[in-house]
């Protein structure tokens, strides 16, 4: 078992910055990829950013390419999410999510652990 606990969710104006982080502890695996979802209310929850634990790579939704940084801390077994430049439509609960192989890596249906969400609100 993997344990995510999220935190850095708020209230932040439009054009501001907030970083997510997002706490792993349990069983870990040398492949594992660590991934940040998002879902607004009334919509699915779609990929936001991925990054592989030991690879090294990472890959972004185009909707927060340019603003938003994935990025890990080993020591700390803990991934973060820069982002910055938000827009109201950055406005969701975000999710860290973890697998333990890279393949279909934007497919929330993929991931098999998951944290309990933080809540971004971005206001115009």
């Amino acid at each position: 078992q993997v344990q995510l606990v999220e935190s850095g969710g708020g209230l932040v104006q439009a054009g501001g910055s907030l970083r997510l982080s997002c706490a792993a502890s349990g069983r870990t695996f040398s492949g594992i990829v660590m991934g940040w979802f998002r879902q607004a209310i009334g919509k699915e929850r779609e990929f936001v950013a991925a990054i592989s634990w030991n690879g090294g790579w990472r890959s972004y939704a185009d909707s927060v390419k340019g603003r938003f940084t994935i990025s890990k801390d080993n020591a700390k077994n803990t991934v973060y999410l820069q982002m910055s430049s938000l827009k109201s439509e950055d406005t969701a609960v975000y999710y860290c999510a973890a697998k333990p192989m890279a393949t279909y890596y934007y497919r929330p249906d993929e991931y098999h652990y998951w944290g309990q969400g933080t809540q971004v609100t971005v206001s115009s």
